[in-house]
């Protein structure tokens, strides 16, 4: 079966403020997912919209590449931080809860339960789908 390719990018103004996420099915963009929330951060940006194309695509059964620009979302799963986190009952090495742990762990269910692979790409560098699903995470950011 092939591999489904699906990118995914967040969005914010300010840090926290307003943010926006979206992902897209390569190579043409569809089917494609994004909504916005009035008081968040890039992070959880980054995150929900991976949450959300898993769940949208349906992560069981089809092997899904999600490709995204964050390190922070590709690092959890190619450096396995997840493991950790759990073993040490969600705290980080400072022994502080893990941020995000509201949207890590329903991530991490999804990637488990399923054939989910993680790519990195750079941001902002000309990539078409990288792109499009910036454009999306900006136009759903609430003004």
């Amino acid at each position: 079966m092939d591999r489904l390719e699906v990118f995914t990018d967040g969005a914010c103004s300010g840090n926290p403020g307003p943010g926006g996420w979206g992902w897209a099915v390569a190579p043409d963009g569809e089917p494609r997912g994004s909504g916005g929330e009035e008081r968040t951060t890039n992070q959880r940006m980054e995150m929900f919209a991976v949450v959300d194309a898993l769940r949208s695509l349906g992560a069981h059964g089809t092997p899904i590449e999600v490709v995204s620009d964050s390190t922070y979302v590709v690092n959890c799963f190619r450096d396995e931080w997840w493991v950790r986190w759990e073993r040490n009952g969600w705290r980080n090495s400072k022994k502080q809860p893990v941020a995000n742990a509201d949207l890590w762990r329903p991530l991490i269910d999804l990637v488990r339960d399923g054939d989910v692979s993680f790519r990195w790409v750079k941001g902002h560098s000309g990539d078409r789908m990288n792109d499009l699903v910036d454009r999306l995470a900006v136009e759903a950011t609430p003004r």
